[in-house]
């Protein structure tokens, strides 16, 4: 039974939790009423690196060792075992996050699907035959390439998702063989190192997970830099993720970093359809998810029903406790955070934008709210909101949404919403995105599909099967024959 509030966590190094005395300490809150829910204790960066050391001598006695079937097996029962604590761990994501009690169940069954399909990708890691005399004087001989795990994996992630995020990055360097050292987001570390002893529970060797908590940058720093560390996995801020690319040199890197996705609507497209997806897209978790709804685009002809539409069912959003099952959008991570969405609404009205709904804040709580009438050098725009706010322009032509929707730094998700197949396919090719919805919002993302951007969105996939392959390389091995 998870017990909410007695928590103090040290960081963990070889299965061992370092001592919390004499280091400092970080509280941390509830943000929908500010109580400490709990309490870590800062690692070092000296911390950090004996983290790797002891990762790295997990992986070379143990883990590259372990056979695939049993690292699945691994993966299973984890999976099972947060299936069974599903209902404590919703509630600590909604006390630790500030999502609603309805959104930390989906983040739960998420979490839980994860696992389960990374248990079947660590046994389904596949090389393949080379025919090598398809090379003049390759005549008797064999060709073939395996996929081996590369070693240390470090893991930096952000506050949104504690869990899914957290296993979008462990679960498949453990069913490609490797070690971790995780660094979780210092706002919400308690979820992640409960998930970490079901882990132990399942069966996973001692080292095999190191966790090192505390502020980001000189862990961060000590993880990148190292050269035990093999493969760096961030998804953050694209400002922080350019930087630890920067810092990793010539190491393996994914970045999922952010986005303002652009959510194009058609005069043809169905619009209760596309209104219930964009309401979903744009204020599930307060919009603190990097493929929420920011930037929508509406056909001239449906623009004013669609706005109206739109405006009357986010004003019937219910917003408050996290804990009460009927909220439908709870408070943003800090009052800093607020308070900057808050700020960037009142800049774009002085700029001449039109508030439609909400614009107002209390503490961590920021209404939910659409603007119109923006222009593209609003921040609200240009930039990534990252809070439940989301920006209605219309457009004429389909060209002229295409240029609207990649006038944009980032590219990472977009939606399009139309009943025209031959339209769909154009926008889908035409739009800069890693990943392209039609009749779906930018927000959707199932746990199995290749997910990442391109431009200022980071470089490199994750979803299980696709993250194995980047955290696995590639070896040739050829044999002559006599």
């Amino acid at each position: 039974m998870i017990e909410i509030g007695k928590y103090h966590f040290g960081s963990i190094i070889d299965g061992k939790e370092l001592p919390k005395d004499g280091r400092d300490e970080i509280s941390v809150f509830n943000p929908y009423n500010n109580e400490v829910i709990g309490k870590i204790s800062c690692a070092t960066p000296e911390d950090a690196a004996a983290a790797v050391v002891s990762a790295h001598r997990v992986y070379v006695k143990t883990m590259r060792k372990m056979p695939a079937h049993k690292r699945s097996e691994i993966l299973r029962k984890t999976a099972d075992l947060l299936e069974i604590e599903g209902d404590d761990f919703a509630h600590l994501l909604s006390l630790e996050a500030g999502k609603p009690i309805k959104e930390s169940r989906v983040e739960v069954a998420r979490a839980v699907q994860v696992l389960r399909f990374a248990s079947e990708g660590a046994k389904s890691i596949y090389g393949e035959m080379i025919p090598l005399d398809s090379a003049i004087g390759g005549e008797n001989q064999i060709g073939m390439s395996k996929r081996v795990s590369l070693g240390v994996v470090a893991a930096i992630t952000p506050f949104n998702f504690p869990l899914n995020l957290v296993l979008h990055k462990v679960a498949p360097a453990i069913a490609a063989g490797n070690t971790v050292v995780l660094k979780p987001a210092e706002k919400t570390p308690l979820s992640p190192v409960l998930l970490y002893r079901l882990f132990e529970k399942a069966g996973l060797p001692k080292g095999v997970i190191n966790i090192v908590m505390g502020p980001g940058q000189e862990l961060a720093e000590t993880l990148v830099t190292h050269p035990k560390v093999k493969r760096v996995t961030f998804t953050g801020s694209s400002a922080v993720g350019w930087k630890i690319q920067e810092m990793a040199k010539r190491k393996k890197v994914t970045l999922e970093l952010g986005s303002n996705a652009p959510n194009i609507i058609f005069e043809d497209a169905d619009l209760d359809v596309a209104v219930d997806a964009i309401l979903i897209g744009g204020f599930t978790y307060a919009g603190q998810a990097c493929v929420s709804a920011q930037r929508i685009y509406v056909q001239e002809a449906v623009y004013s029903a669609f706005l109206e539409k739109l405006t009357k069912k986010v004003k019937a959003l219910q917003t408050g406790d996290p804990l009460d099952e009927t909220t439908d959008m709870g408070p943003m991570i800090t009052q800093e955070a607020a308070e900057r969405a808050e700020s960037w609404v009142k800049e774009a009205l002085r700029e001449g934008a039109t508030l439609s709904a909400g614009g107002n804040r209390k503490g961590t709580m920021m209404e939910p709210t659409i603007v119109s009438d923006v222009t593209p050098d609003m921040k609200v725009i240009c930039a990534e909101v990252f809070a439940p706010i989301v920006s209605v322009m219309s457009f004429g032509t389909e060209e002229e949404a295409v240029k609207h929707a990649n006038e944009s730094d980032f590219g990472l998700q977009a939606g399009v919403f139309t009943a025209d197949i031959n339209r769909a396919m154009r926008m889908a090719d035409a739009l800069e995105t890693g990943g392209v919805w039609i009749n779906e919002v930018s927000v959707r993302r199932y746990d199995h599909i290749p997910y990442g951007g391109v431009k200022n969105s980071g470089i490199g996939k994750e979803g299980v099967t696709y993250a194995i392959e980047e955290m696995t390389d590639v070896k040739f091995i050829g044999i002559k024959l006599y």
